[in-house]
């Protein structure tokens, strides 16, 4: 079986020595690379199942990587859990906000980096394949462009506001929680940071986008939300 490659952008020695031992022990394949742009060309090579991306990185900082990675048609799925020596919650907000999946601070346990790790890669295994291009109504979805279009015009999402509308499409009617959206779309471990009004207001401004289609996300009043399928369009 082929182990799962892990990439490294980390420019700190002891760090880097620390993390090339500790996925090496648990069974994965370590990549490491000590800058962003050396850290984006083998990510392009190796195609890493997961990226562990410093943000205090010379030349290129680790946001701006993070920025690049969320921003490639080809390179979006992958899954990035930052690393960051910074207190401040705006870094860590910034990150997760461009698409990062998680962040741990440091310094940190291995074990709960490992442990963060399985969960990120976990939750990627147990996405459901989505078929390449969903019709619905006037809205076509195409999932591995990361692209939307309703009456044949694009419209412009930011990558929170495609998973929000893909994560409800996948549910198939289900109504999800706003615990539930703000675990799975911005990191299982951030519910005490970004309150769950986040997902209110992403969702207000998803609906602005979809116009008439934005009847389908459909409010469960002190729960969350649901995609709807079947519309009585009479």
């Amino acid at each position: 079986m082929a182990k799962e490659k892990i990439l490294i952008i980390e420019d700190e020695k002891d760090i880097v020595k620390m993390l090339d031992y500790n996925l090496r022990k648990e069974g994965f394949r370590a990549l490491l690379a000590n800058n962003g742009e050396d850290g984006l060309d083998m990510m392009r090579k190796e195609h890493p199942d997961l990226i562990l991306l410093d943000l205090m990185l010379p030349e290129m900082d680790g946001l701006e990587v993070c920025k690049a990675v969320k921003n490639g048609t080809e390179t979006a799925h992958i899954p990035i859990i930052i690393l960051t020596a910074k207190a401040q919650e705006t870094d860590k907000i910034v990150g997760l906000e461009l698409g990062a999946d998680d962040y741990v601070t440091k310094p940190f346990s291995p074990k709960e980096l490992i442990a963060r790790i399985k969960a990120v890669l976990r939750r990627v295994k147990e996405k459901e394949k989505l078929p390449e291009v969903f019709k619905i109504g006037d809205m076509v979805i195409y999932f591995s462009k990361i692209m939307v279009a309703i009456k044949d015009k694009p419209i412009e999402l930011t990558s929170k506001e495609f998973e929000l509308l893909k994560i409800l499409i996948k549910a198939k009617g289900r109504v999800l929680s706003r615990d539930y959206l703000l675990d799975t779309i911005w990191g299982f471990n951030q519910a005490l940071e970004i309150q769950t009004r986040t997902v209110d207001v992403h969702i207000t401004t998803l609906r602005k986008k979809l116009k008439n289609e934005s009847k389908r996300i459909v409010t469960v009043k002190n729960y969350g939300y649901r995609f709807e399928l079947d519309l009585d369009e009479n």
